[in-house]
C-alpha cells in the first residue's frame, strides 16, 4: 500500500487541496501533526483511525525516528494511510525524512504537497512577499535551529538582501533574530509583521520595527515576514465582518454544518453547540407512513421545513409516487431538499414563513354539485409545530391532513460545551426551540452578548424570555441570519467579553415582518 505525505496546508481547511481532501475521505489512517485544524480531520471517515504525533512544548511526544517507524509499520500493512502534515511536508515539516525512511524500507509513497504557511500567512495578513519595485524574491527561515551554531543561518547574507525573509516556528527566537539581524547592518527601521495563528478565524496581525520586535507581546504559533512588503496592508482576513469573534451555532448536529460554514467564512472562530436534535415523531412515523402511501389522493403536499421535506422523500418510492399532487415548500431549504428527492415544488413564497405560504396559497375548488370528495391538503410538519399553516389553508376551505414527520428534542449540555461558552461574543439561534433549548442546557447567565435571529418568531421566544435580540434576518434562511449578524458586526465592535444581552437595541434589517418561522 502507498502512504501519502499529504499537507495540510497553513490551517485554513479551505486552503486544503483538493487531493489532500480527496486522500483524507478514503484513509483508514491518518497520522497528523498538533496544529492540523479539526475541521480538516474532519474530512476523514468516522471509521478513520486518528494517530496524533505532534510535538508539545514540556510534554512527552514521539521522536522523528519513531514517527518514522510508526510510518513504515503503517505501510506495510492493507490500509490507506495519510500522514497529514501542517503547510507543505516538504517546507520545514520533516517530510524529506519520513519519505526516506519509507524509501529505505520499500514502502511506497507518495508527496501531496500542501499550501506552505511562508507565502499563505503574509497573503491573508494583507501582505504579498514579493512585490515590483519592493521586494523580487523571499527567503524562509526556521525559528528552532536559529540559535545553534550550525544553523547555516549567514546572518550577513540575509541583512544584506533586499529579499523578504519569512520566520516559521520563530517567535521564541524574536529577540535573538532582531539581534543577529541588526548585528550584522539590518536596519533597525526594517518593517516586521508578525501574524498570530494565520488564516485561523482568531488570526491577529502586529506590525512593528526591527528594533521593536524583541518587546512585541506575541504568541505562538505565529510567522514573522521581515521586509519593506511589511508595510504594505492589502485586504486581509481580518478585514472579514466576524474576525476574532467567536459565535455558537445552536443548531442541530445533523443540520449544523451549514451554519457553522457560514459563519467561520466571516471569519468568526465557531463553537457548535447542539441544543435540539432530530428524532422520529411520536408515533414512530406511522401517520406519515401512511399519509406516504396514499399521496396521489392529495390535491397538494406541503412541507415547512427541510426536515420533513427528507422524512417524507424517505416513505416514498420515488417521484411518481406524488402522482398528480402539486407540492408547495415555505422556503428554499425545504425546497432544495425536495429537489434533491427528484420533486420541483409548484409553489415557494416570496417570504419564507407559514404565514406567506398561507397567503400565497389558492383557494380551495369549489366543490362539486353533490359530491362529497374533500380537497385534501397533506401538510408534513414537526409534532407540535405551530398550527398557522393548518389553520390558514383550512380558512381558505381546504380539508388539511396533518401528520408529525419529525420531533424536536432538548440536548443536555455536558461540561465541555458549556465551558466552550465562556466568551464566546455572539449566539445564532434558528428557530424557537433552539432558544429553550439554550436556556434549559445553560441558562441565561451564559447567553453571549449578541444575539442573531432567523426570524420574528424566534425573536419573539427571545424577547419572552428575557434575551435582547440584537440582529434578526429578513430573509428567514441561514444565510440571511448570517448577514444580519456580519451587518452588524460591520457597524458595531466586538462586544466586551461578559457583557451579555446589550446594546438593549434591536437591529432588524430592512423588509422584516412580524411574522416568521
Amino acid at each position: 500500500m502507498t502512504v501519502y505525505l499529504v499537507g495540510a496546508g497553513p490551517g485554513d481547511p479551505g486552503l486544503l487541496t483538493l487531493r489532500g481532501a480527496e486522500l483524507l475521505g478514503r484513509a483508514d489512517v491518518v497520522v497528523h501533526d498538533r496544529l492540523v485544524d479539526p475541521r480538516v480531520l474532519a474530512l476523514a471517515p468516522p471509521s478513520a483511525r486518528l494517530v496524533d504525533v505532534g510535538k508539545r512544548v514540556g510534554a512527552v511526544s514521539p521522536s522523528q525516528d519513531q514517527v518514522n517507524r510508526l510510518l513504515v509499520d503503517l505501510g506495510r500493512e492493507r490500509a490507506a494511510i495519510v500522514r497529514l502534515k501542517g503547510g507543505d511536508p516538504y517546507v520545514f515539516g520533516r517530510g524529506g525524512e519520513e519519505a526516506l525512511a519509507l524509501a529505505a524500507a520499500g514502502v511506497s509513497y507518495e508527496v501531496v504537497p500542501g499550501v506552505s504557511a511562508a507565502t499563505a500567512v503574509a497573503a491573508c495578513a494583507g501582505v504579498p512577499v514579493t512585490h515590483r519595485g519592493v521586494a523580487s524574491g523571499f527567503v524562509v527561515v526556521t525559528g528552532h535551529d536559529m540559535a545553534a551554531p550550525d544553523s547555516g543561518v549567514d546572518w550577513e547574507q540575509l541583512a544584506r538582501t533586499r529579499c523578504t525573509i519569512v520566520v516559521l516556528m520563530g517567535v521564541s527566537q524574536r529577540s535573538l533574530l532582531a539581534e543577529r539581524l541588526i548585528g550584522a547592518g539590518r536596519a533597525t527601521t526594517t518593517p516586521v509583521l508578525v501574524v498570530e495563528r494565520g488564516t485561523q478565524p482568531g488570526q491577529r496581525s502586529r506590525r512593528t520595527t526591527l528594533a521593536g520586535l524583541a518587546g512585541l507581546d506575541v504568541e505562538s504559533p505565529a510567522t514573522i515576514v521581515v521586509g519593506e512588503v511589511a508595510s504594505l496592508r492589502l485586504s486581509s482576513y481580518e478585514d472579514r465582518p466576524l474576525s476574532g469573534w467567536r459565535v455558537v451555532v445552536t443548531r442541530a448536529a445533523s443540520s449544523s454544518s451549514a451554519l457553522a460554514a457560514l459563519v467561520a467564512r466571516a471569519g468568526a472562530t465557531v463553537v457548535e453547540m447542539p441544543v435540539v436534535e432530530i428524532r422520529d415523531p411520536p408515533d414512530g412515523g406511522a401517520a406519515l407512513r401512511e399519509a406516504a402511501g396514499r399521496l396521489a389522493s392529495y390535491e397538494w403536499v406541503v412541507l415547512t421545513s427541510a426536515n420533513g421535506a427528507d422524512r417524507l422523500l424517505a416513505e416514498v418510492r420515488d417521484a411518481r409516487s406524488f402522482a398528480g399532487a402539486q407540492v408547495a415548500a415555505v422556503g428554499p431549504a425545504t425546497a432544495d431538499a425536495l429537489r434533491r428527492g427528484g420533486i420541483v415544488p409548484d409553489l415557494v413564497p416570496g417570504r419564507f414563513v407559514g404565514e406567506e405560504l398561507v397567503a400565497a396559497f389558492p383557494c380551495a375548488p369549489t366543490p362539486v354539485t353533490g359530491s362529497r370528495v374533500p380537497a385534501l391538503v397533506l401538510l408534513a410538519q414537526a409534532a407540535g409545530a405551530r398550527r398557522v399553516v393548518a389553520d390558514g389553508l383550512a380558512g381558505l376551505g381546504w380539508t388539511v391532513d396533518v401528520v408529525a414527520a419529525y420531533e424536536t428534542a432538548h440536548v443536555r449540555a455536558d461540561e465541555a460545551s458549556l465551558r466552550a461558552l465562556e466568551g464566546a461574543d455572539a449566539v445564532v439561534f434558528t428557530s424557537a426551540s433552539t432558544v429553550d433549548g439554550f436556556l434549559e442546557a445553560a441558562g441565561i447567565d451564559l447567553v453571549p452578548p449578541v444575539v442573531a435571529s432567523i426570524g420574528p418568531v424566534t425573536s419573539a421566544a427571545a424577547v419572552a424570555a428575557g434575551i435582547t435580540v440584537h440582529a434578526e434576518a429578513s430573509e428567514h434562511t441561514i444565510g440571511g441570519v448570517v448577514e444580519a449578524l456580519c451587518a452588524f458586526g460591520r457597524e458595531r465592535r466586538r462586544p466586551e467579553v461578559g457583557a451579555h444581552r446589550r446594546p438593549d437595541d434591536v437591529t432588524v434589517a430592512p423588509g422584516a415582518s412580524g411574522v416568521g418561522r
